[in-house]
């Protein structure tokens, strides 16, 4: 009886030192997200006192006033809805490989919208700004600016998502041709899934879908980058293994093998990136 006594004040005492160590604080796990599907990804490389990404003040109001578009990766949907309402696109559609960054630009687009529609804002929410993590604060300053004060349920007929992958799903040829097209920070995780096939594949599917004189905007991840994600997957890691292609020769390639007649390099103008965001942003016309 005694040694039934001990055993179960051990068991106790075991429970309570579990109890103790749940008790602790743990840490986060790191969002794995094997094709850069990362959610809230935009306030992983803004800076908080930002109310704009930064590559937005480096486009060209005249590669989307009135054009046709295309944004290959648009995550959560900003950049694309960004665009849409500061340069005027006549349509802009934006893919993502992954359904729930789509429900989530989807569910930006109609608050960016009702937004837009209040005659006046109301007073700022200052618990917001004393959020842990700041993305919540992140995201509904980037739809105030993104807002204004004009009206803009026209918005819904000129933004549009959808689900899609344009490595392996996208249909070519294609009787629709847009004027620009978009790919940022994209092109190292169709890489790394694809291989060199794949971001070849990224690249020729993005010429025959440009319009003559089209605008192909490029932000390739550097080499370091790959180096950070290549054990992502175990199909990743035997991609990153075999890779022949590096970022390096991306230019080469893309004005001698594909066919792009010029390229300028817009990052000599690109300030207010976290650090390891600051990428080379490429402008290919065709």
């Amino acid at each position: 009886m005694e040694d039934d006594e001990q055993t179960k004040n051990d068991d106790v005492r075991a429970i309570d030192a579990k109890g103790q160590q749940s008790g602790k604080k743990r840490k986060k796990p790191k969002e794995v997200a094997i094709f850069g599907n990362y959610r809230n990804y935009y306030s992983y490389r803004i800076d908080q006192g930002l109310e704009e990404d930064p590559r937005i003040k480096i486009m060209k109001k005249e590669w989307f006033e009135g054009k046709d578009c295309l944004d290959i990766g648009c995550n959560s949907g900003l950049i694309t809805i960004t665009i849409a309402k500061k340069f005027g696109c006549r349509k802009i559609l934006g893919i993502d490989i992954d359904s729930a960054r789509i429900d989530d630009a989807h569910w930006n687009l109609r608050k960016i919208v009702k937004m837009s529609e209040r005659k006046k804002h109301p007073p700022a929410d200052k618990s917001k700004d004393t959020g842990t993590d700041g993305i919540t604060n992140l995201r509904d300053k980037m739809s105030i600016e993104i807002s204004g004060d004009s009206p803009a349920s026209h918005l819904f007929d000129r933004v549009s998502f959808r689900k899609d992958n344009f490595v392996q799903g996208w249909p070519t040829p294609s009787d629709k041709l847009y004027d620009t097209i978009l790919c940022l920070s994209v092109s190292k995780w169709i890489h790394l899934n694809w291989g060199d096939e794949g971001l070849i594949t990224l690249f020729s599917k993005v010429w025959r879908l440009l319009q003559p004189g089209g605008v192909f905007i490029l932000e390739p991840q550097p080499w370091k980058s790959y180096v950070s994600n290549r054990q992502v997957s175990e199909v990743a890691t035997t991609n990153y293994k075999n890779l022949e292609i590096f970022p390096e020769r991306f230019q080469e390639i893309l004005l001698d093998k594909i066919g792009f007649r010029e390229i300028e390099n817009l990052s000599s103008s690109l300030s207010g990136s976290k650090i390891g965001f600051n990428r080379p942003v490429l402008a290919l016309r065709k």
